[in-house]
């Protein structure tokens, strides 16, 4: 068995071009243009790699970026006041702040301050709590963007056993809890439970998300398993890797997501598709007001 490769990178070409169509029939409708505003602190070449990528996409799509770039010693409290304007203001209906932030800063207090109906990353207490009642007001975006590609594959979920490799806040456990809301029977695991095999072997679905590159091989997976590859690693020769030893699984499992050009490039175009829905709630708000 040879898998299917699950294409990243097409099923967000054909997402980002309905987020256009739908941005500009937005805007044409109503006036309003979608608006996001990124909040970079300090000089992380990988966060401004990350934040020029979100801004072409949003660009492409229609959609208004703010860019707001901030010293990596800014204090706490510029940084909340910062949010708080961004907040109130009627033309950003998104608000993400790029992560990781400087050791200094508290990370927790600074998600929070975030309106949840501008949390179009999903990271808000409230939206991630919601997530266990099935009333979050936007899902985090990586795991939303493994649910599309599930569902652009036609790979059910409903009555399916999966396993989550990895617990962490922003993939693991909200991964989890949205597929629990599809009725699937979900195990999560951390990567270094005892005998991990003894639980990925029994999934008809595989999420592994733990950041150890190699982490998953082919006796670990059961035949004709779907796997999904959400790590990204960099090895030290330079070389972008997965979890999943790719070459080995993707002889035993029946679809299988590449490192990069699988999971990865579904989170922006999620961030899109939240950002959009924000500045539509936006709108039917206002006119429900007057």
């Amino acid at each position: 068995m040879t898998a299917r490769i699950i294409d990243g990178r097409a099923i967000a070409a054909v997402i980002r071009a309905e987020c256009a169509d739908r941005t500009r029939r937005f805007e044409e409708r109503t006036g309003i243009r979608p608006g996001l505003a990124v909040i970079l602190v300090g000089h992380d070449p990988a966060s401004a790699v990350y934040v020029r990528n979100k801004v072409r996409a949003c660009e492409a799509a229609g959609i208004h970026s703010f860019t707001h770039r901030l010293h990596e010693k800014v204090e706490n409290e510029e940084l909340l006041n910062l949010i708080t304007r961004l907040n109130a203001d009627p033309s950003v209906h998104g608000i993400l702040v790029q992560l990781p932030l400087p050791a200094h800063i508290d990370m927790a207090r600074i998600l929070e301050t975030i309106a949840p109906s501008k949390d179009v990353d999903g990271f808000h207490l409230y939206n991630v709590g919601a997530l266990v009642t099935g009333n979050t007001v936007f899902s985090p975006c990586t795991p939303y963007g493994v649910v599309k590609l599930l569902e652009h594959e036609g790979i059910p979920v409903e009555g399916q056993n999966v396993v989550v490799v990895g617990a962490s806040n922003i993939v693991g456990k909200p991964m989890a809890l949205m597929l629990m809301a599809r009725d699937a029977t979900v195990a999560i695991c951390h990567a270094k439970a005892r005998d991990l095999a003894q639980f990925t072997i029994g999934a008809d679905i595989l999420v592994v998300a733990a950041g150890v590159p190699g982490l998953i091989t082919a006796p670990m997976v059961k035949k004709g398993a779907v796997v999904i590859d959400v790590g990204i690693n960099r090895l030290e020769d330079g070389k972008i890797v997965g979890d999943v030893d790719f070459a080995g699984v993707s002889r035993r499992a029946s679809h299988i997501t590449p490192v990069p050009g699988g999971v990865g490039p579904m989170t922006v175009t999620m961030l899109l598709v939240n950002t959009i829905e924000s500045a539509e709630r936006f709108y039917a708000a206002q006119r429900t007001a007057s």
